[in-house]
């Protein structure tokens, strides 16, 4: 085990998302989201599968925070569903689904832990789709102000942190540049339009809880690369500037300069989000943030050539995801050269591997040695001068993985999904030495 070192108060977490989870697709008034629509259109999803049941988590919560509680975490990272709290996305609240997130977090302050909640994880109500296009409409984030506002009214007061949305590039690019997510469309200048959207919505979330008196520190969770040529040559090192353009400073920029990168705007070309971009809009969405979260999984190769993977690179997750913690470390300290930045957790990290329960026992050494490699680059980080206040682990349960259905496996925890049995696996029993170590150090200082 390596060692790591942490401010003191340091929080030590495991994440989750609604949908991933939940299961109850149909129970105590949750309307339809987008996902699952998508996941009744044939061949979207591996298998036809859905978040229909997932983890049950819905009906096993008080077990599942039971586990936490046995692996020492200190900090749980979940989304609250949107359709299950205001099923149309605008209108009347659902009370039923208000109630189990006020359980949840009620459950998690019981057992000590800290929660940690995102008020967007992709599961937008299928309603406000239909009747408006979702995120192509300026309107959609005028609703998600709303419902933010209602959230912070009701958790406000109990939660650790709010985070806006997660990983916006991926609503943006995934479901809406390529179809690969949901909604499942294929159109650049939808995305673009999207993209500026859910950014808006951001500002205007923050706004509306900070109007309302939330005192829970409010941010937003951006997936986060560093971009490498493939090889030397200046196109492949331009095609990588582009990259980083695309992915990391297009969310960047507007947050904390007011403006997207000329670089960027320029491949987007008649595609752009000009159309849809109003005086006032950057002022909105940089309103200031009490921290940043930043999902970190591997780094982009980008090339002229389209040929991305250069010879040499080896080491790769059960995504085909190349294991490079060292990116890590690039990524946040040029990230706190080129911004000025407020306090930063590492919300999601870590790797989907290909688990079997033998004997009752998990054995996942290649997730170990990736989640140790991680916290030692983020470690380095902190001595470097970045501002890291924690480390949420992706991802506490097995769940459904998006298109990819049931097959990939990124958990902590092994669910059985036949029988809905938890088992920790070997890394969960390593992270609780982990959290161990670092409080028995901290202590002896």
């Amino acid at each position: 085990m390596s060692t790591f070192r942490f401010k003191e108060d340091f929080v030590w977490g495991v994440a989750t998302s609604s949908y991933q989870i939940e299961g109850a697709a149909r129970e105590d008034g949750r309307g339809e989201s987008i996902w699952d629509t998508f996941c009744r259109v044939p061949g979207k999803v591996v298998k036809g599968e859905s978040g229909d049941v997932a983890c049950d988590h819905y009906h096993r919560f008080e077990e599942d925070l039971d586990l936490m509680a046995q692996m020492g975490v200190n900090a749980y990272r979940f989304s609250i569903a949107w359709p299950r709290v205001q099923p149309d996305g605008r209108g009347a609240y659902n009370e039923k689904g208000l109630a189990f997130y006020e359980r949840l977090v009620d459950g998690l302050l019981k057992r000590g832990i800290q929660p940690f909640a995102t008020l967007y994880h992709w599961d937008l109500p299928q309603a406000l789709q239909t009747e408006q296009s979702g995120w192509e409409s300026r309107d959609t984030a005028y609703r998600f102000a709303d419902y933010a506002g209602k959230i912070g009214r009701v958790l406000g007061d109990r939660v650790a942190s709010i985070a806006t949305h997660n990983e916006p590039w991926c609503t943006a690019w995934l479901g809406n540049a390529t179809g690969y997510f949901a909604p499942g469309n294929a159109d650049l200048k939808k995305a673009a339009h999207v993209a500026h959207h859910l950014l808006l919505s951001h500002g205007l979330a923050v706004q509306a809880m900070r109007a309302d008196g939330v005192k829970a520190p409010l941010g937003i969770v951006l997936n986060q690369s560093p971009a490498h040529g493939a090889t030397e040559a200046p196109e492949d090192v331009a095609a990588a500037s582009l990259e980083y353009a695309k992915f990391v400073r297009w969310y960047m920029d507007p947050i904390f300069k007011g403006e997207y990168p000329a670089e960027a705007l320029q491949w987007y070309g008649a595609n752009g989000p000009q159309e849809v971009i109003r005086d006032g809009d950057f002022d909105i969405i940089g309103t200031p943030l009490d921290f940043l979260g930043i999902n970190y999984y591997t780094r982009i190769f980008a090339s002229a050539s389209g040929d991305k993977r250069p010879p040499g690179v080896h080491g790769f997750t059960d995504m085909d995801w190349e294991v490079y913690p060292e990116g890590l470390t690039e990524l946040l300290t040029n990230l706190n050269g080129e911004y000025k930045l407020p306090p930063i957790y590492i919300t999601e990290n870590g790797c989907a591997a290909k688990d079997a329960l033998e004997n009752g026992r998990v054995q996942d050494t290649d997730r170990i040695n990736f989640l140790d490699l991680h916290l030692a680059a983020l470690s380095e980080a902190a001595q470097q001068g970045v501002d890291v206040a924690g480390y949420f682990a992706w991802s506490m349960l097995d769940n459904f993985e998006w298109a990819s259905g049931y097959d990939k496996r990124f958990g902590m925890v092994y669910v059985d999904y036949e029988t809905q049995k938890r088992t920790l696996k070997d890394s969960a029993h390593w992270y609780s030495e982990v959290i161990a170590e670092h409080a028995a150090a901290e202590a002896a200082r």
